[in-house]
């Protein structure tokens, strides 16, 4: 037995304990004496007996089996971790790694190698032994000072590789990831195939748009292919199919069920689903419980009650509820717009099971329109604003002091558009326009088409719900030729030059039903007025010139600007501005909503207070700013630098803050 180097006297003697290789441990003194280097290291202390009587603790036969060494190497920190730029990782091994001592004579302090020892017993007896570890196999001729600890317990960290002991930094990018980053600037958003956190395709999102066949249609392709039950069946299937391959779905029906309306498939196809959804919902009013959403695999249910109509949106697009239930209230308010909100309670108070699609008959082309708005992604609709025609200030004072000059006494609103951008509008001192009731008269002259395609002029009794959902105004439209006259349909479907983008409406709003020639002098006057002084020239340049490009606003000489689109709204004014979009086609522009609706969302919640909010993904680096004047939503490639994506956020505050009387309608004109 050997003696303790600084003369005290020795521990109770326990029996010694002998390992499967034969080698004999017995009593020592403590760790911490001295070790000399003439002499051989001090033996181990003696073990901690697992019983109150001091009988030793008995080694797990799986322990038994093993033939731990006495090493001086620790393996994990000679391996390197490389990261690839498609977020894999691969670990190497150095050329200089040490190799592994055997003599238990080491020069090496033992205080390592038998915490490492200590460590691995612990690890392996909770475990079940080194050897029934699953996937790692027999491990009875590997030394255990060789094997990290991170390899018994692997939830301690995120999968990937073995990372050194000594660093403890598991999530540190390695320098090759870290210059291929600084190399990677330029990637714009999107530019991979993977959407992050976006649990759905958007490869085939023009079909989105496409009608599902009809039953007749379907009957009559049927009927050349071959009849009977069997062709009945197929046609039914595929056309079920076609309907649930759909993203996005908005539902109208009666609290008695009868469907009212729905933008994809006909009655035969959805109205057993809807009788579905009127059960459900009923259950849940009697229980006074009222359902309001659910979630069915990767679609979100959305349900808003409006008196007799339940609406109900499905949507796999990543939206919020309640972003899905403004959606669903401006397709309400397209419906009272044209029955009021009288005639819609006196239909059901008398039959609680009228059908509601005969007073709606010729209106399903605004709710499609409207409803295709949201799901192709509308900023308007997201943001509560309205976008303007950006304008010198001069020069939208000119085009509104011509406007005012030529009013009539029955005139209640009037409002100059062009491209779905408003350019100037008139009002009485105490009243203004809401937002959601201008987004209907956008939807009416430039989205559904239907006014434009009749021509001439056009006059519409139209219910302003925000404005007085209980009775009915008049509206007068007309669309400008090149002249100032009025635009002819049959040229303007024939001409490219003539699309929506680029037309110019004036509308004048008047509560008088016997109004229409007041209004029609007023209009023209205000052409030739505005033909003579140039307005009608300035608001077509200002529509050829299109948004604003960020690379405009920041102006970096010699480096390459990293925000590729912003979105900035002021809240004093309910309107907002936007740059151009790089992209034009519809998938890339829903994958940037998308991003704008998950910012709007995680700000806009009911208890955050959240005010900057930067988000990194795997396709784009997003951003949004809330303070009490501005909101601010920018995207930029995943590989920008949160230090230049906030400096440039700054630069365009200053320049939208600069531009406000250019961007903004900032009163406008008020008689």
């Amino acid at each position: 037995m050997a003696e303790p180097n600084d003369g005290e006297a020795a521990p109770a003697a326990a029996p010694p304990v002998t390992d499967t290789a034969g080698d004999t441990s017995s009593n020592t003194a403590p760790e911490d004496a001295p070790s000399q280097s003439s002499s051989p290291p001090p033996p181990l202390p003696p073990r901690r007996p697992s019983s109150p009587g001091g009988s030793p603790r008995r080694l797990e036969s799986a322990q038994l089996q093993a033939k731990p060494k006495a090493t001086t190497a620790v393996s994990s920190i000679d391996i390197q971790t490389l990261s690839f730029p498609d977020g894999s990782r691969g670990t190497f091994s150095t050329q200089g790694m040490r190799a592994v001592s055997t003599a238990a004579s080491s020069s090496t302090s033992p205080s390592l190698s038998l915490r490492s020892k200590q460590q691995h017993r612990r690890a392996a007896s909770s475990s079940g032994g080194i050897g029934s570890i699953s996937g790692i196999g027999d491990l009875s001729d590997v030394p255990t000072d060789a094997m990290s600890v991170m390899s018994f317990a692997p939830t301690m960290r995120p999968p990937g590789d073995l990372a050194s002991l000594a660093v403890g930094d598991f999530h540190r990018k390695s320098r090759a990831w870290t210059l291929l980053r600084t190399q990677a600037t330029s990637v714009q958003p999107f530019e991979s195939t993977r959407i992050a956190r976006v649990p759905y395709s958007l490869a085939d999102f023009d079909k989105e748009f496409e009608e599902v066949q009809d039953d007749d249609e379907s009957d009559a392709s049927g009927g050349e292919a071959g009849s009977g039950k069997e062709q009945e069946a197929l046609s039914e299937e595929v056309r079920l199919a076609a309907w649930k391959a759909k993203l996005k779905h908005y539902m109208i029906l009666s609290s008695a069920g009868k469907p009212i309306w729905s933008r994809h498939g006909d009655l035969s196809l959805i109205n057993s689903y809807m009788g579905v959804i009127q059960t459900i919902i009923s259950f849940y009013e009697g229980a006074d419980n009222p359902l309001q959403g659910f979630t069915a695999g990767n679609a979100r249910f959305v349900i808003v009650t409006e008196g007799p109509l339940y609406l109900m949106a499905i949507s796999r697009l990543g939206e919020s509820d309640s972003q899905l239930r403004e959606q669903l209230r401006a397709l309400y308010m397209q419906i009272l717009s044209t029955l009021t909100l009288p005639t819609l309670t006196r239909i059901f108070a008398n039959r609680p099971s009228t059908d509601l699609r005969k007073p709606l008959q010729g209106t399903e082309g605004l709710l499609a329109s409207l409803a295709d708005s949201f799901t192709k992604g509308s900023p308007s609709a997201m943001l509560g604003a309205l976008e303007c025609l950006r304008l010198r200030k001069s020069q939208r004072a000119s085009i509104t002091s011509t406007f005012l000059k030529q009013r009539t006494d029955k005139l209640l609103y009037g409002l100059i558009v062009a491209g779905g951008k408003l350019v100037s509008v008139i009002r009485p001192r105490k009243h203004s326009l809401h937002p959601s009731d201008l987004q209907l008269i956008f939807n009416m002259l430039f989205e559904s088409g239907g006014i434009k395609s009749g021509g001439g002029e056009n006059w519409i009794p139209l219910c302003l719900p925000a404005f007085n959902n209980r009775g009915y105004l008049y509206m007068y439209v007309s669309f400008f030729d090149a002249e100032g006259g009025e635009a002819d349909p049959k040229k303007a479907s024939t001409s490219p030059s003539t699309s929506d983008s680029e037309s110019i409406a004036i509308v004048l709003i008047s509560a008088d039903k016997e109004s229409f020639f007041d209004l029609k002098e007023m209009r023209e006057k205000v052409a030739q007025n505005m033909t003579k002084n140039g307005g009608l020239a300035l608001i077509r340049a200002a529509v050829a010139a299109g948004r604003p490009h960020v690379a405009d606003i920041v102006k970096r000489p010699g480096t390459a600007v990293q925000i590729s689109h912003f979105l900035y709204k002021s809240r004093a004014n309910v309107q907002f501005a936007m740059s151009a979009e790089e992209s034009q086609t519809r998938e890339d522009r829903r994958r940037l909503m998308t991003v704008y609706h998950q910012l709007h969302a995680a700000v806009h919640a009911r208890h955050a207070h959240l005010k900057i909010l930067h988000c990194v993904g795997e396709d784009a680096t997003s951003l949004v700013w809330v303070t009490p004047v501005f909101e601010f939503y920018c995207v930029a490639g995943p590989n920008a630098s949160r230090a230049v994506v906030t400096q440039d956020a700054n630069r365009i505050i200053q320049w939208a803050k600069r531009e406000e009387e250019r961007l903004f309608i900032i009163g406008g004109g008020v008689f």
